[in-house]
């Protein structure tokens, strides 16, 4: 993440670590928080902060916005850390619509910085909208409900890296249409291929959802395009797989080189997205399941940008 979070971001952060002032008669945003307990909050982010003779509202406040602006230049990422953890599910077990209040209060101050709480196996993880958007996030739903653990895993791991780490990113993203076929095919009691690569797996997933040609039950008249665009998508993925090798870390890397940038991890992601989402589906379909919304892969995140 890159300059600095807004005071709306500030405030709805004050908002739902400390749960409000104890004179205010609206309804606490998340848990209600003895001064105490504030501290022990930023402790466990493992930071330094003490109310004193201070009010817990002004003083929360007040170490926020002296956090965000710190001398040493890691403002965004102290800011970062405490949004991830205010918006763990796990601090909320007893009462987990609260943890839903807490980041759709959140995600309505970070919308207009282009940024999202996301919750991913459990975890909450703090993202840019531009690199998540439509595709990522509506999959991220998807897998959430489905409990694809190992998918969700190679999540977890590309989203925070997008900026931080792009070799690993692409990496994680090759490995996520790996985990999205092996998911598949093991769902469907079918034996994983010899050639485990991702063009072996993708090859594999393609017979049992009637996706070779010939086995499709798809309308004659878009046949023959909706192929064209799988061939296209089946491409990419074989281009993120020959990235990986390249450019990602699986096979290491020299110190301090980095081959690939931002936009390119943020391509192979999105387009590792919409490909595992795609066969996602088409499995649903073919088992004719209608899944559940997930709640924790919702939370705070308008339709618009969760399929």
């Amino acid at each position: 993440m890159t300059g600095k979070f807004s005071p709306f971001v500030i405030k709805a952060l004050v908002d739902t670590i400390t749960g409000g002032s104890g004179n205010d008669n609206t309804p606490a945003i998340g848990i209600y928080r003895s001064g105490p307990k504030i501290e022990q909050f930023f402790l466990d982010c493992g930071l330094d902060m003490r109310i004193g003779s201070n009010s817990r509202v002004p003083a929360t406040t007040d170490f926020l916005r002296r956090t965000a602006n710190h001398h040493d230049g890691n403002g965004d990422t102290y800011i970062t850390r405490i949004i991830e953890k205010v918006c763990d599910p796990r601090e909320y077990l007893a009462e987990p619509d609260k943890a839903t209040a807490v980041r759709e209060h959140l995600n309505k101050a970070l919308a207009p910085e282009r940024l999202s709480v996301v919750v991913v196996g459990g975890k909450a993880i703090l993202t840019e909208r531009q690199g998540s958007g439509g595709i990522v996030e509506p999959f991220i739903k998807k897998v959430a409900t489905l409990d694809f653990d190992t998918v969700q895993m190679e999540i977890a791991r590309a989203l925070p890296n997008l900026e931080s780490d792009p070799e690993d990113a692409v990496t994680a993203a090759c490995s996520l249409i790996e985990a999205v076929c092996r998911s598949i095919l093991v769902e469907l009691k079918v034996s994983l291929p010899p050639k485990k690569d991702i063009d072996g797996l993708i090859r594999a997933v393609q017979g049992p959802l009637g996706l070779s040609p010939g086995r499709s039950d798809l309308p004659p008249e878009i046949e023959a395009d909706i192929r064209q665009t799988l061939s296209g998508l089946t491409s990419v993925a074989k281009g993120i797989g020959a990235l990986r090798t390249h450019g990602g870390d699986a096979h290491g890397r020299e110190k301090g080189f980095r081959r690939i940038d931002a936009r390119i991890a943020r391509l192979a992601v999105n387009a590792a997205s919409t490909l595992a989402l795609f066969l996602i589906e088409t499995w649903e379909r073919q088992e004719h399941r209608t899944l559940p919304q997930h709640a924790e892969a919702t939370d705070g995140v308008s339709s618009s940008e969760i399929g």
